[in-house]
């Protein structure tokens, strides 16, 4: 991004002295190199929006003297960085990713547990816990007494996220009634219940997830491999080549016939595709080789 792009021309009353193009392509790489993050050029708008409470917050009068504290505190760096992200998400969103899971995953994570074996799955970009509690209780089923045997077994997920406060909110597991609109009722009835004027997800569902604060793009603390991996509408923020590289992390992240689920407008591509096939739209398999 050059710094000489000037700021569009839907940005009213926005002084160059305190917001400057080369404020914006100063975040923009900034954003690119820590979190992956492509803003093009229309996003000057939005970075503003996202940073200037930010801005005002840490006591700089301009974006210029804020870029120079958060390219020395990785702390407020890490705050910018949040700002920056969509944690928009909904609750058993783009479904026939569930029920793909529910009728040609689980059954065979199901076996394996009953076996003696364990399931991993792990919820990549999981935001405010939407897709994690999705994933789970579409694991455990519609029928609590069978659930609950499941949950006993071997069983955890993963839930990752750069932003932390929307892991707390997904820890929290508390969500409005409306919010769960899109579950299917039997599973609601068997892993919701009443919290106050909100619900809360039920307990044993709760147990099976943990909660780490993640950047993709850094290093992974993950020893083991994975049976199943969700990350969904978080790649369409990245340029081509790191999307290709996250895509061969997470192909190298799963058991042989393990499961990759992409968001609706993403694709693997590159590398990835030596150990991927295509299994439905936006579902990809390991080899068992």
């Amino acid at each position: 991004m050059s710094a000489t792009l000037a700021l569009p021309e839907t940005l009213p009353g926005i002084s160059p002295g305190v917001y400057s193009a080369a404020d914006f392509a100063a975040v923009s790489e900034i954003a690119h190199r820590e979190a992956g993050i492509v803003l093009a050029e229309g996003k000057a708008m939005l970075v503003y929006s996202r940073l200037a409470p930010l801005v005002r917050d840490s006591g700089c009068a301009t974006f210029g003297s804020y870029i120079l504290r958060i390219r020395e505190d990785a702390a407020e760096r890490n705050r910018a960085i949040m700002a920056l992200t969509t944690n928009h998400t909904f609750f058993y969103r783009e479904a026939h990713h569930f029920e793909h899971f529910a009728s040609a995953v689980r059954p065979g994570l199901i076996e394996n547990l009953a076996r003696g074996g364990k399931a991993r799955l792990w919820s990549a970009g999981s935001s405010s816990g939407e897709e994690t509690w999705s994933l789970l209780m579409t694991l455990l089923g519609p029928d609590r007494t069978a659930g609950e045997r499941i949950a006993r077994a071997d069983v955890r997920l993963l839930a990752s996220d750069i932003a932390a406060h929307a892991l707390r909110k997904a820890e929290a597991a508390r969500y409005r009634i409306e919010e769960l609109k899109a579950v299917p009722d039997p599973l609601v009835r068997a892993w919701v219940v009443p919290a106050g004027e909100e619900t809360e997800i039920a307990p044993t569902v709760r147990s099976l997830a943990r909660f780490r604060t993640l950047n993709l793009l850094g290093q992974w603390p993950m020893q083991g491999k994975f049976d199943v991996i969700f990350c969904r509408n978080v790649m369409i923020y990245f340029d081509n080549p790191t999307k290709e590289r996250l895509v061969a992390r997470f192909a190298e992240a799963l058991v042989p016939g393990g499961w990759l689920y992409v968001g609706h407008s993403e694709r693997v591509t590159g590398p990835a595709l030596q150990m991927l096939a295509t299994a439905g739209p936006t579902i990809y398999r390991r080899s068992e080789a």
